[in-house]
């Protein structure tokens, strides 16, 4: 009996081993082929791309004709409508979190409300957003199609984003500070701002940042609240109409001729740049500031 149970045990692991090297393997394929696909693709972009990309294509107004298109228009507009969501998200996103965390009690009922409700409205659609933010910011509270509600929508878009990643970075902090703090003599609040934020503040960061670099990228919520394709002059102010960059490159992909394709992939590297320097700056931030306990 005890060499038949060995020899079961045996082929049960050996089943096992089989099934685990499968799956390694279709996991390492499936990744594989996505790394392929990008390279593809980015060459692709790169090709058509460096054409056009210029200083001139840069500074330059939209316009019918290829050799005078440019993206100034929506590099400017891309860069205001970021600068407003983040002073929209960033301080709710931040509060709602240090309130979670620090302030609410976990046993009411509304409080675990909240905080399944910021979970769920992480992973719905942009599009939605878009339909919220033209739903209220447009129509109900009288913004128009304007640079103000785009931001908004926008900043709707990123708050869960942030609230779920300033949460982690609030849990980080050792509980010995808190209670260091206050063994002092300092107050709650005393302790939140001037102990706990400091010390999750690069983990803050980090995660704002994060999350405005995906805002960047998003068209499909800016469509629905009124984005143009197609603006030749500056924003004066933020109930102006507006376009950004990827609303641009939406535009240019939809025309006809292959030259407006290739202005396309021009405006995708200058996106792409944008990205990677935000991205690149919340690693930084994340590598020299984070503060690691023991």
């Amino acid at each position: 009996n005890t060499i038949i149970i060995q020899a079961r045990s045996q082929t049960v692991k050996r089943k096992r081993l089989i099934i685990d090297k499968v799956f390694h393997g279709l996991l390492l394929g499936a990744t594989l082929f996505g790394i392929v696909m990008l390279v593809i693709l980015m060459r692709q972009i790169f090709i058509d791309g460096l054409k056009y990309l210029d200083l001139d294509f840069i500074f330059s107004m939209p316009s019918r004709f290829v050799e005078k298109a440019g993206i100034y228009s929506a590099l400017v507009g891309t860069l205001i409508i970021l600068l407003v969501t983040a002073l929209a998200a960033i301080p709710i996103g931040v509060g709602t979190a240090i309130y979670i965390e620090e302030y609410a009690n976990p046993d009411k009922w509304y409080n675990r409300l909240i905080q399944v409700n910021i979970a769920n409205l992480a992973g719905i659609p942009s599009i939605v957003y878009g339909m919220l933010g033209l739903g209220l910011f447009v129509k109900t509270l009288g913004m128009g199609r304007s640079l103000l509600a785009g931001a908004l929508t926008l900043a709707l878009l990123i708050l869960p984003v942030i609230v779920i990643s300033t949460q982690e970075a609030l849990k980080s902090v050792p509980k010995e500070l808190r209670q260091g703090s206050l063994a002092l003599g300092a107050s709650k609040w005393q302790t939140t701002i001037k102990v706990v934020v400091p010390a999750a503040l690069p983990g803050i960061m980090t995660g704002s940042i994060l999350a405005l670099s995906r805002a960047i990228g998003e068209a499909a919520p800016l469509i629905m609240v009124g984005a143009s394709g197609f603006v030749a002059f500056l924003p004066k102010s933020l109930l102006d109409q507006f376009t950004v960059l990827p609303i641009q490159i939406y535009n240019w992909t939809s025309r006809p001729q292959a030259s407006f394709h290739e202005l396309a992939a021009s405006g995708i590297l200058i996106l792409m740049a944008i990205m990677l320097v935000f991205n690149g700056l919340a690693i930084v931030i994340r590598n020299k500031y984070q503060q690691k306990y023991d």
